[in-house]
């Protein structure tokens, strides 16, 4: 009796984060290919609301989770948004089946860290440099208990380690996406990432493009963003990508030496000039920019914003997330 209970309980749980895939956010749901919910959406000071997007095809329930700065108090938030129903327990431990870490700075890993004791078996997928720092660094037991299965001994192995190899997509277990990586630049000679998630479709696949930190190549002196402008630009112009996440940290008023690898409006701006320049202005056409990482420091957010609005020739669709509400691609 008390299994049929257990059982029970966690069936409707389910049902409850499959129903929350189809209510508040974005965007029309009923045509949606992807469903994100923000857990965190800035690059600092607030502790409970940093870098975490928890992203999985519309009307599923199995979600991965594109850094994990904060995870708790964003998911408690979605919560009492609407956009999940159920403990915040349950979800972390089975909504989330992977975690994808751009890099190793602690406003994008100090939820994983933080919640590891409560959460379940999982994998971490990112570039060895990202997966070496928290095995080295923060999963060893100098730091934190080691909850990985490799690094300093005893081994918990709750959670894996998966490194990828930039430009290669791998299939995510437990989930119908499949996620590639690209090498980004963030501060030279310091690295992020950006993750490429597909959703398979009978009428063609979708695309969500979500960037770590970056600096703009003009600034970092490198080539890794027109790369991956260069690779996703078919996907543009097939109307398959249905939208970027990318980093705005600072206003145009702050000096290129004090960018640390870093976006400002100004400078996205030019770079989705490029992005344009390689597919043309009817390709990006209402492509929706969705703006994370703002950094909250005084009136900061703010300017940002109204610099992006102010300065924005291309048209594209700006969108600013709000932490526990649901978005719609």
């Amino acid at each position: 009796m008390n299994t049929f209970r257990s059982r029970w309980i966690l069936f409707c749980l389910s049902c409850s984060l499959a129903a929350g895939a189809q209510t508040g956010g974005t965007g029309d749901s009923a045509r949606a290919h992807f469903t994100v919910v923000p857990l965190g959406v800035r690059g600092g000071l607030d502790e409970s609301n940093l870098s975490a997007y928890m992203v999985a095809p519309a009307g599923s329930s199995d979600y991965i989770c594109l850094d994990a700065g904060t995870l708790y108090a964003g998911i408690r938030k979605a919560v009492e948004s609407g956009a999940f129903h159920g403990s915040v327990s349950y979800i972390l431990q089975h909504a989330i089946k992977a975690y994808f870490i751009s890099h190793p700075h602690l406003d994008h890993v100090a939820g994983l860290i933080i919640n590891s004791p409560d959460d379940s078996a999982k994998t971490i997928y990112g570039l060895p440099f990202c997966l070496d720092v928290l095995k080295d660094k923060y999963f060893s037991w100098a730091s934190w208990a080691n909850f990985g299965d490799e690094g300093e001994k005893p081994l918990l192995k709750k959670y894996h380690y998966a490194p990828l190899s930039p430009g290669e997509e791998v299939a995510i277990p437990h989930t119908s996406l499949y996620v590639r990586a690209y090498p980004l630049s963030h501060g030279a000679p310091y690295q992020s990432t950006a993750f490429l998630v597909r959703r398979s479709e009978a009428h063609g696949d979708a695309y969500l493009l979500y960037l770590g930190d970056t600096g703009a190549d003009t600034v970092e002196h490198s080539d890794k963003l027109r790369l991956l402008w260069q690779a996703v630009a078919p996907l543009v112009k097939a109307g398959q990508l249905k939208g970027i996440f990318i980093e705005v940290s600072f206003p145009n008023e702050q000096p290129e030496r004090l960018l640390f690898g870093h976006l400002t409006p100004r400078l996205l701006l030019k770079e989705l000039g490029v992005l344009e320049g390689l597919t043309g202005s009817n390709s990006i056409q209402g492509l929706p920019i969705v703006i994370t990482h703002e950094k909250p420091s005084g009136n900061q957010e703010a300017t940002i914003r109204k610099e992006l609005e102010a300065g924005q020739p291309l048209p594209v669709r700006l969108l600013f997330p709000q932490q526990g509400k649901r978005l719609y691609f």
